[in-house]
């Protein structure tokens, strides 16, 4: 049932300079999980107490409104995560979906939804198959490893509901990817968490690295337990150490490099175009010289925002603090704050504040230095900017450095880089060990 939506009219929306993503959090924080390394459920802090924590009507159907007004080119992707987005129920989305329909003009849409998936039911299967959304669902792996981090408000371990729920989209057929969180934890687990993946029947995988330091002093004020994102004041030893101790839960640079070297072992032997994980591929187009598909690799970002559940726009996902909320949707046209020159500012600050170190590193065109959030270390001259992963980055793309170079050429000379598995069979290419 539609809902019935009243308010002031905020005009026609310009159209924006160029194609941008908005994470959208239309239920802010709130989760049904208690995950030990998560880094949004504190967000609660940044706002008011007694928040509805609801996105209303108006604004979500302004928003869906103003974006498609503003995206210039190509498909519209609204990508909805929290929090925990189940929660709103269904017919949030119903409404939404109908609203996207109302003001659709010549766009194609895409809806993306990211769900721990312990709250998934058949009603959620039709909708989201009837829908074509696609999925992603968290899941660390096999019980042991997925339960010792993702555990419900009680403490309780919660594969199990995970499992059902991706039961749920399994028979509905709803098309999903799977979302791995590498930690402290789980990072010497790699090979049996990517054949519990496979066995799942996941063929689109994603490998998040948890990298969070504990609160700095400007994060205490704000009440939150993590570091607010690095503004660099010397607080790192002459070798490198960060910025602040880390979160127990972090995993290190090199394991983080070790846990994919493991997976990409198995991938490059047997998966190739068959098993699609985001890294390595993103890995490949960069070695075509493509751009490729993760932000945390492209050389200026700023076009990948968050909004959260009251309408604040802020400029990366990453960065939901108040020194980087962009404005509000209740007063501002989405286009002027995602064209705007403090967001412009934001997404070359990631290329301008590079390190000579990286600039001079021979793996520059694959990283770009990483997510600026993670650039909290000293580099080996003790310049600051390093990405605390640089280690594992290095170590990573060294071992892969071959492979992929044969696949590039497999790719330039028009046949699949699939073949790189008959030429590791045909020992054209050592196997990788």
């Amino acid at each position: 049932m539609t809902q019935t939506v009243t308010g002031r009219n905020l005009g026609k929306e310009p159209t924006a300079r160029a194609p941008f993503h908005v994470m959208v959090k239309p239920i802010g924080s709130k989760c049904n999980l208690d995950c030990k390394y998560c880094f949004y459920l504190e967000k609660e802090a940044l706002f008011a107490s007694g928040e509805k924590w609801r996105m209303d009507g108006e604004l979500l159907r302004n928003y869906i409104r103003r974006h498609l007004e503003a995206h210039p080119v190509g498909p519209v992707v609204f990508a909805w995560q929290g929090g925990e987005p189940t929660l709103l129920g269904v017919e949030f989305f119903e409404n939404a979906v109908l609203w996207q329909k109302e003001f659709l003009r010549g766009h194609t849409i895409e809806n993306a939804f990211q769900t721990n998936g312990t709250l998934l039911d058949d009603e959620w299967g039709a909708f989201l198959k009837r829908e074509d959304f696609l999925v992603g669902i968290s899941l660390d792996g096999p019980e042991r490893v997925h339960d010792a981090s993702r555990v419900n408000c009680r403490g309780g371990g919660t594969h199990a509901d995970v499992m059902r729920g991706l039961a749920v989209l399994k028979r509905h057929r709803v098309e999903f990817n799977t979302l791995t969180c590498v930690n402290r934890f789980n990072s010497d687990s790699g090979v049996e968490i990517y054949e519990f993946l496979k066995r799942a029947g996941a063929r689109h995988l994603q490998f998040i690295p948890v990298v969070e330091r504990l609160p700095d002093a400007a994060a205490e004020r704000l009440g939150l337990s993590h570091a607010t994102p690095p503004v660099y004041d010397g607080g790192a030893d002459g070798d490198g150490a960060p910025h602040g101790p880390m979160a127990e839960w972090s995993v290190r640079p090199k394991d983080y490099g070790r846990f994919m070297w493991s997976l990409f072992k198995r991938w490059v032997r047997e998966d190739v175009g068959r098993i699609h994980v985001q890294f390595f591929e993103t890995a490949l187009a960069k070695w075509v010289g493509e751009p490729g598909g993760l932000c945390v690799f492209a050389e200026e970002c700023g076009r990948a925002l968050a909004l959260e559940h009251d309408g604040s726009l802020y400029s990366c996902d990453h960065y939901v603090y108040p020194d980087y909320k962009i404005g509000n949707l209740r007063d501002r046209s989405l286009t002027e704050m995602v064209d705007g020159e403090g967001q412009a500012a934001f997404g070359r600050s990631k290329s301008a504040n590079l390190p000579d170190y990286c600039r001079q590193c021979e793996f520059r065109f694959a990283c770009n230095g990483g997510c600026p959030k993670h650039r909290f270390m000293l580099t080996p001259g003790g310049e600051p900017g390093l990405n605390y992963l640089c280690g594992g980055y290095r170590f990573l793309f060294g071992k892969m450095r071959p492979y992929l170079e044969a696949m590039a050429g497999l790719y330039r000379s028009g046949q699949s880089p699939t073949g790189v598995m008959g030429m590791i069979r045909n020992k054209r290419l050592p196997r990788p060990a």
